[in-house]
């Protein structure tokens, strides 16, 4: 009988795969080709690890598909890679980034910061795209007016509502690009229609002939759309896709600065062994529409700009925890206990439902049995329990003589900056120990302790104690 957790993981999946493989010696999962347990038995766990080269790898494959895409279909217009800062701030992060010519995109003043700090090291050029959405209040318009006035080149204030051309006007000393952003119509599951963001789809030409036609000091270059869900293979997706297009086409004959068209919305990444996504077709089938409508309508086809921000740094992420005890609560359930919590470095599994990949490290050949995950808050919803493949998760079967550690992966997105790296957290638990992975120029896996485990004296302090 297959009945080892090895079993499930052959009968259900491919593996091995790219970023999972067990080590022929020592039977554990690597990641990456990294040893995690080797990387557990040093360091512990809680442990959060972020793998810079899988943040290269994932922009040099993007940039390849466009390339092949703009080939195929004989496009006129560029490609620009730019990254989405608020998917993970952090600074190994946005540095590995720019290693690989491309542009950054912000959603508040305090992102200006940032480029700010970037262009003192030497990291951030001024010839280099800001791309600067979302509603702006008077300190981020301030912000932005300081980048102008300072000589960034390729500033592009991309304006959310109609008195923004007036206020980044009086503070700007020089004239400067500017894009729209379109407020897209939102699927059918939300509670309302239009997205709070942007200028509704009939006031674009409008708002362009009122506030920025004849203001000296503002040349509109973009036209922005942004897809809640992410870039998929549905007819709603190109059904707005197609209206963008073809309000870029009316405004471009009455706007002859403008030149460029981004398509924000991101690509998905990895949250099962068994996710599936054709980003080649998709990305070829993109250029395509958008070349095949300009053409038609006898207009130049655009720049295209994207801001891919999960599909960047997604995917470079992990958390590892243990199992520190099962609980039985009636003939079914049975509880693994972690060593943190869900609620507080996994925020998006509690809040959104979502779902990472989620794989035992070590006692691959032991038999298995069906779990419910609990995290360490005394909140009831402090749980995981499905897989996106399935409606349960399936370990190896708890032995309290031997360890057992888990890990969940592709967790490089948005966790930390919505759990609220180092601050305090439901039931005071801890920020886990943070551990940058890397590679040298031989190939050697290198690491960096970012940041250890939160302490009581730290959270004590923060609570005012």
């Amino acid at each position: 009988m297959k009945i080892k957790y090895i079993d499930i993981i052959d009968q259900t999946f491919y593996f091995p795969q790219e970023e999972f493989k067990l080590d022929e010696n020592t039977e554990n999962l690597t990641f990456y080709d990294i040893p995690l347990m080797d990387i557990i038995e040093q360091h512990g766990t809680p442990l959060k690890i972020s793998y810079l080269p899988k943040i290269s790898q994932q922009i040099k494959k993007a940039k390849n598909y466009f390339e092949r895409a703009f080939i195929t279909n004989d496009y006129k217009g560029k490609y620009f890679y730019s990254y989405c800062t608020k998917s993970s701030h952090f600074s190994f992060v946005v540095k590995e980034a720019l290693k690989n010519d491309i542009h950054l995109e912000t959603s508040s003043a305090f992102d200006i910061d940032i480029i700010k700090k970037l262009h003192k090291e030497g990291i951030f050029g001024k010839d280099r795209y800001v791309i600067c959405n979302g509603f702006k209040p008077k300190a981020y318009i301030s912000n932005i007016a300081d980048l102008i006035n300072d000589g960034f080149k390729n500033v592009i204030p991309v304006f959310d509502n109609w008195y923004e051309p007036d206020l980044l006007t009086e503070e700007i000393k020089k004239a400067t690009h500017c894009g729209i952003r379109i407020a897209s119509e939102e699927e059918p599951k939300f509670e309302f229609y239009t997205s709070r963001l942007g200028i509704g789809y009939k006031d674009v030409l409008p708002f362009y002939k009122e506030e920025i036609k004849g203001n000296k000091k503002l040349k509109l270059k973009m036209l922005h759309f942004f897809i809640n869900t992410g870039i998929k293979d549905t007819a709603y997706y190109w059904s707005e896709l197609l209206k963008a297009v073809k309000l870029y086409c009316e405004l471009k004959k009455i706007c002859p600065t403008l030149d460029s068209l981004n398509i924000g919305g991101g690509l998905p990444i990895k949250n099962s062994l068994s996710f599936s996504y054709d980003y080649e077709y998709m990305i070829e089938e993109i250029v395509r529409q958008i070349k095949s409508y300009c053409n038609k309508e006898g207009v130049p086809e655009p720049h295209i700009f994207t801001e891919f921000g999960s599909y960047t740094v997604g995917e470079s992420g992990a958390l590892l925890l243990k199992v520190l005890d099962q609980k039985r609560q009636n003939d079914r359930e049975q509880w693994n206990m972690i060593d943190s919590s869900f609620m507080t470095n996994l925020p998006d599994a509690w809040a959104l439902n979502k779902r990472f990949v989620m794989l035992a490290v070590n006692n691959w050949y032991d038999e298995y049995e069906r779990v419910l995950l609990g995290g360490l808050t005394c909140d009831s919803d402090d749980y995981y329990n499905s897989e996106a493949h399935a409606n349960a998760i399936y370990l190896p079967k708890f032995n309290r003589r031997k360890k057992q550690y888990l890990g969940f992966f592709c967790t490089g997105a948005y966790q930390e900056a919505i759990g609220g790296f180092g601050g305090i957290h439901h039931c005071l638990i801890p920020q886990p120990k943070h551990l940058i992975l890397n590679r040298d120029d031989m190939g050697n896996l290198t690491q960096e302790v970012f940041s250890e485990e939160q302490s009581a004296e730290t959270m004590i302090n923060i609570l005012g104690y």
